[in-house]
């Protein structure tokens, strides 16, 4: 396809090219993220301070990976570009994700040379040749083999999603773009039915379940299929390329962004209550969904929130170069304080002291190779020349079938 935008003629109006609230937001997912782990690592002697803390933040863990790849699939759709062709869009994600892998991934590998003792968080095995290169181009989620999508830099799995998805975009949104606007509700239901029923159904009847994982209720191939596998978390980005389009179309919502909140709340707590092939990901979709859509409205009218502070929105940019340092830095930090177990206050600072070093990793990744890579080789050289560059997507003249809420739009 020669393009991703909008065609000649056809009724345009502009967008915010940023979105303040979307971006801080993305702070709380990733805290989520790392406090998962970060259990994992068993820094707390008490078992019932521990039996807590799991039941805070465990559901959180499954919960984050959720947002981030509906997130993916909005803010890609939400700022395409006029006259942005397939291939500029690739460069400009390889350029986003792949010199970031590379440069934590090469840590990881020095450090399981230099750390034979502990060559992996999983099991002890050091990764072959050929697991190196799975990671090096990016398809180890594509493995059913643990110790392939787990070696080196664990959280890099998602990468080899994301891959996928920018792969398949140009094709998606072709297809999204066609569905008529007062269809796209339709359209959502239908996909998320995919990720709510069908995907817990086929976990639970389909996959084999002869791994079990210790305290996590599934087997190895069930977290395959329903956490790690490129297709499967594809429904998620193609959740939030629809509702970039029912925003972008001005589809009304049918929640506020408090009530969004609530209901938000409300699943995180009464999931628990489901067996966790539903628990892990479909009782907290919509609501997601729902206040994504919503924190995206928010931004298009200009209203102002606390995670479009400024710095809530500098901590949001610097999350995707803090999430693939932080579980290099709680596993080889555990291993260097002795992999040990403290008192619940030590063990509350050693979580933080190693919370502040994965931040100024993520900073320091951000602020000196990620942008200066982006700028450089992320943009072609005509865009740079522009003094001003905003995304322009078809938008349908307001009338009765679209909402009021967003006519102080510009």
């Amino acid at each position: 396809m020669a393009e991703l935008s909008t065609k000649v003629g056809e009724p345009q109006e502009k967008l915010p090219s940023r979105l303040p609230t979307l971006t801080g937001s993305r702070v709380i997912p990733a805290l989520f993220v790392f406090l998962f782990h970060a259990n994992g690592e068993a820094f707390f002697a008490s078992q019932d301070f521990t039996a807590k803390y799991t039941s805070v933040v465990y559901q959180g863990g499954w919960a984050a990976l959720t947002f981030f790849f509906v997130l993916s699939g909005f803010v890609l759709t939400w700022g395409v570009r006029p006259a942005d062709g397939a291939t500029g869009f690739w460069r400009r994600r390889i350029c986003k994700i792949y010199p970031n892998h590379l440069f934590t991934g090469v840590a990881g590998v020095l450090l399981v040379l230099l750390l034979t003792a502990n060559t992996s968080v999983f099991g002890g095995q050091e990764p072959t040749g050929g697991t190196i290169i799975r990671h090096l181009l990016l398809i180890q989620s594509w493995s059913p083999d643990w110790m392939v999508r787990t070696a080196i830099n664990p959280p890099a799995w998602s990468l080899s999603c994301e891959v996928l998805f920018y792969l398949l975009f140009p094709l998606f949104y072709a297809g999204i773009r066609r569905i008529r606007p007062e269809r796209l509700w339709a359209w959502f239901a239908g996909v998320a039915s995919l990720a709510c029923v069908v995907v817990p159904v086929v976990a639970a009847t389909v996959i084999p379940h002869k791994d079990p994982i210790p305290g996590m209720g599934f087997s190895l191939e069930q977290f395959w299929f329903m956490v790690q596998f490129p297709p499967t978390r594809g429904i998620e980005f193609v959740l939030g390329m629809l509702l970039a389009r029912i925003v972008i179309t001005r589809r009304r919502l049918p929640i506020s962004i408090g009530g969004a909140v609530a209901l938000l709340v409300g699943a995180y707590a009464a999931a628990p209550l489901f067996p966790v092939v539903v628990s892990n990901n479909a009782i907290l979709l919509i609501p997601m969904c729902l206040l994504i859509a919503r924190m995206a409205v928010h931004d298009w009218e200009g209203r102002t929130t606390w995670f479009s502070g400024k710095l809530m929105v500098r901590l949001g940019e610097i999350t995707f170069a803090f999430y693939l340092w932080h579980q290099i830095v709680l596993m080889y930090g555990d291993y260097l304080l002795g992999n040990k177990s403290y008192s619940t206050p030590v063990g509350i600072l050693v979580v933080l002291l190693l919370f502040g070093v994965s931040l100024a990793l993520g900073t320091l990744l951000y602020t000196y190779w990620e942008m200066p890579i982006m700028r450089k080789f992320g943009t072609p050289r005509r865009w740079r020349k522009q003094q001003a560059l905003e995304p322009v997507v078809t938008v349908p003249p307001a009338g009765k079938d679209g909402p009021t809420e967003l006519k102080r739009a510009s």
